[in-house]
């Protein structure tokens, strides 16, 4: 796996954010597709099937890398942006839904990995291996859904996810922490993670909170947002009068 280029970036808004990306001549940014914002004159880009973090991969390792991405419901490429000019030039990415732009450079990070869920990723330095991991635990693979197949994020340089509402970075050493399995954004090598379900038949039937619950345990870091999209959804769609909604009086 190549090093990682050296890109910097700048985070503009609160709560619907985009984040610019400066590069270098010559440096590479690869991201969702769909995902970019507006790019600078001299901004050069291509969808390629592969994150591009190894130069000697073959067709046929392009094409498992790719078919594993899948898995996390994501399509087949990733969109390089190349700064072709002779200098600086800036490309920004902002995310389909409300929320904030949390940059991890993973050098800092436990075996420089980092464990997201599906729909996170959102850029990352060109050098970033991008791939998934299941978990090895039997609830998360029983009750997890959205988190039982995780983006899995290598390398040694910037990579930026995106998460709904509001983002708290909590540090556990060798302890545990619950949650609900759609707020879960990401997490850093050293954490188990699992699922449990919830105890009790009234709780099951009447809590509101769903039937299980995100175990993350051990040392290390997590990322946690106060909106995912899917409760938004789940909102809006009881809302709907096509669905049974009440009419609100809006236009």
């Amino acid at each position: 796996m190549m090093k990682a280029h050296e890109v910097d970036y700048r985070i503009y808004g609160e709560a619907m954010q985009l984040v610019e990306v400066g590069l270098d001549p010559g440096e590479t940014v690869i991201a969702e597709a769909g995902m970019m914002n507006y790019m600078e004159q001299g901004i050069g880009f291509e969808t390629k099937m592969g994150d591009g973090s190894d130069p000697e991969q073959g067709v046929f390792g392009k094409l498992f890398s790719a078919g594993k991405r899948m898995l996390t419901g994501e399509t087949l490429f990733l969109t390089h942006f190349e700064n072709r000019d002779q200098q600086r030039r800036s490309v920004a990415f902002s995310a389909p839904y409300p929320g904030s732009i949390v940059p991890i450079n993973l050098a800092e990070m436990s075996g420089g990995t980092l464990f997201c869920q599906k729909d996170s990723f959102l850029a990352a330095a060109l050098g970033t291996k991008v791939g998934i991991a299941l978990s090895r635990k039997l609830g998360a693979g029983f009750f997890g859904g959205e988190g039982f197949i995780l983006q899995k994020l290598e390398g040694d340089g910037l990579v930026f996810v995106h998460a709904g509402g509001t983002v708290i970075r909590r540090q556990l050493s060798n302890e545990t922490l619950r949650l609900d399995t759609g707020c879960l954004v990401c997490f850093s090598e050293g954490i188990d993670y699992d699922i449990e379900m919830v105890s009790g038949f009234k709780s099951m039937l009447f809590g509101g909170e769903g039937l299980c619950l995100a175990t993350l345990t051990g040392t290390g870091s997590v990322w946690i947002q106060s909106l995912p999209f899917s409760r938004l959804a789940d909102r809006i769609l009881a809302c709907a009068p096509m669905m049974g909604g009440e009419n609100k009086g809006e236009s």
